[in-house]
């Protein structure tokens, strides 16, 4: 068995159907020497992605991999102030949205202490199992490309509309933001002993440039899914 975990995007939003969700391309095509298992949900943060894990552990059998496919939903939260974030990290719909967020720098760092720490939680939980643990910063839109598509684009507008991400994360949505961020979770990673692979560059590598990629800035069209499942295989050695 092998555990791909996050949160939206390994959970699937945005694919047409559970049979293009990264988990299902990954057993059926990419990867499909042992069966995959999606543990994810919507809107978790790492404490609630360690925690799902936790709570189902024990009915699985031997795990010989698990994927941990995140990182962006902590630097999304990490707009919140103090009061709301508590030891664990700040949860959607947890409070109003702020008048103003942190600084990039200060919400980089943030993001990444709490990614690791959680990280840590993991490895843990991966060495008791004997099973092999990587860890994977999911791809974000702007980290991928400097330009959208234009029928993302399109859809990007028309989200901003109705929602407030482009007020309060136009700051962490830019390239140089991503690979710092990379940078800082490739370095915590080391120290841990686990495996990284950025995949806003390898999906960078992989994309042809007409390819539709997302249908929102965090989550993908089938295509993306696809290609994000085809490098998770290449990548990280999962014949």
């Amino acid at each position: 068995m092998r555990v791909l975990a996050g949160s939206s995007a390994v959970f699937g939003v945005g694919a047409t159907g559970d049979a293009a969700t990264i988990t299902a391309r990954l057993w059926h095509t990419h990867a499909p020497r042992l069966p995959w298992l999606n543990i994810a949900g919507q809107s978790h943060n790492s404490a609630q992605e360690l925690l799902l894990f936790t709570l189902f552990q024990h009915e699985l059998p031997p795990v010989e991999d698990i994927v941990l496919l995140s990182g962006v939903n902590n630097l999304v939260l990490s707009r919140l102030p103090e009061e709301q974030q508590g030891r664990h990290g700040a949860f959607f719909d947890c409070g109003p949205a702020p008048d103003a967020v942190p600084p990039p720098d200060q919400r980089v760092a943030h993001a990444t202490e709490l990614t690791i720490r959680h990280l840590g939680g993991w490895k843990s939980l991966a060495d008791a199992l004997g099973a092999r643990l990587t860890f994977v910063l999911q791809p974000l839109a702007p980290w991928v490309r400097a330009e959208p598509l234009p029928r993302e684009q399109l859809l990007f507008e028309e989200l901003d509309e109705v929602s407030n991400f482009r007020r309060f994360h136009h700051d962490i949505s830019t390239m140089a933001v991503g690979r710092t961020y990379a940078d800082r979770l490739a370095a915590g990673c080391t120290r841990l002993d686990v495996p990284f692979l950025d995949m806003n560059v390898a999906l960078a590598e992989a994309a042809g440039p007409e390819d539709w990629l997302f249908i929102d800035r965090v989550h993908c069209t089938d295509l993306g899914y696809d290609l994000v499942a085809r490098q998770l295989a290449d990548r990280i050695d999962l014949a």
